[in-house]
């Protein structure tokens, strides 16, 4: 084959291979999604992003809730549980933003469509208590600069028509489908140095039991199938929100991630989650109407 040939087979090689990759919604694309979230019905899929274009569709989607819902009181980690990055086709995790009203008190009762996607799963969240989070390396540091572990059932809104073939930078794209979620009872961070390291290994190695109306069990997880330890998840959301030039701030609130699968709500549904083993904690409960 000839060397113009073969360059030019090449170019159009490339240019296909990036042609199968969208760059960032436009405006007007991100504000039809927006349209779709705020009236809980589902939004066209849009084709594969990579993870800086999946990000940029993210901050043209928050910016949008935020003039919706206002103050930000947190960010969750998403994609931090092997089995649901499995689920997603990608091996990292992912973070969204989560806005005032977004969380509600355990007892919460909502209709089963709260959302265009929605679903709910165990998932837990800490409180900020002091900046120093953000310089955090290690569960026991991170330990150190919150205050609250919390139960947490999240009720996530996947958002598209055809959720299944999200990739892990379209849950990105979609704020990782924050919509909704449930705290239950805080557990304060204890003082003492061996309450802590108590604390700290009780996070490991809780199991989390998620349970119907009957008493059914419907999932299980244990703390370390996030990350090794739940804590991780902070230490891996700071160094992502410092790539973006943001930082967690006191009495913010993190949602750590999935201890269960993704489930759809039913209507006549009850949920309680446990954590068992976990000293002093409560079960968090949710139920469908």
């Amino acid at each position: 084959m000839p060397k113009r040939t073969t360059l030019l087979a090449l170019a159009s090689g490339l240019a296909m291979a990036l042609g199968a990759q969208a760059a960032c919604l436009s405006d007007a694309e991100v504000g039809e999604m927006a349209n779709h979230y705020f009236a809980r019905t589902p939004a066209p899929n849009f084709a594969a992003q990579s993870d800086a274009d999946a990000a940029c569709t993210r901050a043209k989607f928050n910016k949008l809730l935020a003039a919706r819902f206002g103050k930000v009181v947190g960010y969750k980690a998403g994609l931090t549980n092997p089995a649901v990055q499995k689920r997603f086709n990608t091996d990292q995790p992912t973070w969204g933003v989560l806005y005032d009203g977004m969380i509600q008190r355990s007892g919460f009762a909502t209709a089963p469509n709260f959302g265009a996607r929605p679903l709910f799963e165990a998932d837990m969240l800490v409180r900020v208590k002091d900046a120093g989070v953000n310089d955090a390396r290690t569960p026991a540091e991170v330990l150190r600069h919150i205050d609250q572990v919390i139960p947490f059932i999240e009720l996530p809104d996947l958002v598209v028509q055809a959720p299944p073939k999200l990739d892990g930078a379209g849950v990105n794209a979609i704020n990782v489908g924050a919509r909704m979620g449930v705290a239950g009872t805080p557990l304060a961070v204890p003082a003492t140095r061996g309450e802590r390291y108590r604390l700290l290994d009780e996070l490991a190695t809780m199991q989390v039991v998620v349970r119907g109306g009957e008493g059914q069990v419907l999932a299980t997880g244990q703390g370390s199938d996030i990350l090794g330890h739940p804590l991780n998840a902070v230490v891996w959301l700071a160094q992502a929100l410092r790539k973006e030039n943001l930082q967690m701030k006191p009495g913010d609130l993190i949602s750590l991630g999935s201890f269960s699968p993704l489930m759809p709500p039913k209507a006549g549904l009850s949920v309680t989650v446990d954590y068992l083993g976990l000293t002093g904690a409560q079960p968090v409960k949710v139920s469908f109407r």
